[in-house]
């Protein structure tokens, strides 16, 4: 393993991919520090970029895309006190107040240095974490893969809002977009409505870039927002080399508490942030100070929705399983690219995978340095006119979307997806289960239908085999809590 490692950081250093990795981790800072944005956003429009692109180059990109909008949500949650990123809402308790006592720039210093520190401690634990999980689920068959994409699509209970039918509903929205297409293992033609371009089925870009991008402009675009913030005086990195190694601790506790958070699907960091918010105020000398100014409080947020990152791309690889929405397009981003996600990417590609270490942990460095080089410049497009971005990211989008296939059509689909993804909006439906239900929905049944096979077309018979058995039933143990949970708040609010 040592071996490809190092092989892997050799094929990613390369000047093409050293730019792109500058490149994504500045629009990724830029769009999490942006709110309305966010570095969900950032990934969306990235993975139109990417059709032409190799592999290791594709996804170096996208990499630092996750990394630098996963860490530029602290600037405006420092400065503004509004988390440009969902992971980044509980650095406002503490790292707003320290702004207001003139502290921001030690509260930004500090911020940016742990979140360097919180990723990079995720990437190796994800570099020993994965390959482990994958040389055990590589013996999975159809059965036991059908189990556990089910699993999967029960995450719905936990990516569903406020309300879990409407969260169903969603997912069942794009199970139904994938089934347009023909049938996996016959190959029969099917909801086509006599469109040659919908015998292939429907692309993924189109769809999650429409969902996602679209819908979000048009929200932005409702509201007129603007912003003045001063420049800081920031001296050095904000913050004394003794005042970080005082912090190891407090790094340490919420950096294990993110990854941890990360590797359950479905959490993602804005849980792992206010979990780890509450470990270190738990074990803090001085817990009465924080909300009033805390540099812990920044500390434990920071690290621990950094360090998310590495334990969200576990399940990921070694299951093929998203948690949520920045994962799910990433599932989608390896599935254009050609590869599955699942027990045999670490055997299949290996070399790729190796890469995506190399990329998040050159990403992270380029996170750290840009951030201490252009903050000032950064701070300063927080008060750029989102009329005048708006329109620039919606130019993007479709120059996306048509460059998946060089199809007008591919247009179309996006317009749809976008103005579904609306409705749904206006009408509180959630977006992410309908990603989720589009991405694996193709897989279940393609699973599915072999493990029928294998067993005579009886479902009974997968009880037979354990693994799929213990998927199975935690699946509808999983459900049926979250079920009785939703009931329960559904209740309390009537």
């Amino acid at each position: 393993m040592l071996e490809q490692i190092i092989t892997s950081y050799v094929d990613v250093i390369t000047p093409l991919n050293i730019l792109l990795i500058l490149i994504g981790t500045g629009f990724g800072i830029i769009c999490g520090a942006l709110p309305g944005i966010s570095g969900t956003m950032a990934v969306v429009i990235g993975l139109t970029a990417t059709y032409g692109m190799e592999k290791y180059t594709a996804f170096a990109f996208l990499m630092a895309l996750y990394i630098g909008g996963q860490s530029g949500g602290l600037v405006s949650a420092i400065l503004l006190g509004i988390p440009g990123t969902g992971a980044s809402i509980a650095t406002t308790f503490d790292g707003y107040p320290m702004t207001k006592k003139g502290l921001g720039g030690k509260a930004l210093g500090m911020a940016i240095v742990v979140s360097f520190l919180g990723t990079v401690l995720s990437i190796f634990a994800l570099m020993f974490i994965a390959p482990a999980i994958a040389s055990i689920a590589v013996k999975f068959g159809p059965v036991e893969m059908f189990s556990v994409i089910f699993f999967a699509l029960t995450l719905v209970t936990l990516l569903a809002g406020k309300d879990l039918l409407k969260g169903l509903i969603s997912m069942f929205i794009g199970l139904s977009l994938a089934m347009i297409g023909t049938t996996p293992v016959d190959g029969m033609a099917r909801f086509t409505f006599g469109f040659r371009q919908l015998q292939t089925g429907l692309a993924i870009t189109p769809i999650v870039v429409g969902v996602f991008a679209l819908a979000s402009v048009l929200k932005t675009g409702e509201k007129t927002v603007s912003y003045s913030i001063q420049d800081l005086n920031l001296k050095g990195l904000g913050v004394s080399c003794r005042e970080i190694i005082a912090q190891v601790k407090n790094i340490v506790v919420a950096g294990l508490t993110g990854i941890g958070i990360g590797i359950l699907p479905g959490i993602g960091g804005t849980t792992s942030g206010l979990m780890a918010y509450g470990a270190v105020k738990g074990i803090s000398k001085h817990p009465e100070e924080f909300g009033q100014g805390c540099i812990d409080g920044v500390v434990a947020t920071e690290a621990a929705n950094n360090a998310t990152i590495g334990g969200a791309m576990v399940p990921l690889l070694t299951l093929g399983i998203p948690g949520d929405g920045v994962t799910a397009i990433l599932l989608g981003a390896m599935m254009i690219h050609g590869l599955q996600p699942g027990p045999l990417l670490f055997e299949n590609s290996g070399d790729v995978v190796y890469s995506m270490f190399a990329s998040m942990t050159l990403s992270s460095i380029a996170m750290l340095v840009i951030m201490f080089v252009c903050l000032k410049y950064i701070i300063r497009l927080l008060n750029l006119p989102q009329y005048i971005l708006m329109p620039i990211v919606m130019v993007l989008c479709v120059v996306g979307a048509f460059s998946n296939n060089s199809r007008v059509f591919e247009i179309y689909v996006f317009l749809i997806a976008g103005i579904v993804g609306k409705c749904l909006e206006l009408v509180d439906y959630p977006q992410a289960p309908v990603l989720l239900g589009f991405l694996l929905g193709g897989y279940a049944e393609k699973y599915l239908r072999r493990g029928l096979q294998m067993t005579g077309g009886s479902l009974t018979e997968f009880f037979s085999y354990p693994i799929a058995a213990v998927f199975i039933v935690l699946s509808l143990i999983f459900f049926g809590v979250n079920i009785i949970r939703y009931a329960r708040l559904k209740k309390k609010n009537i």
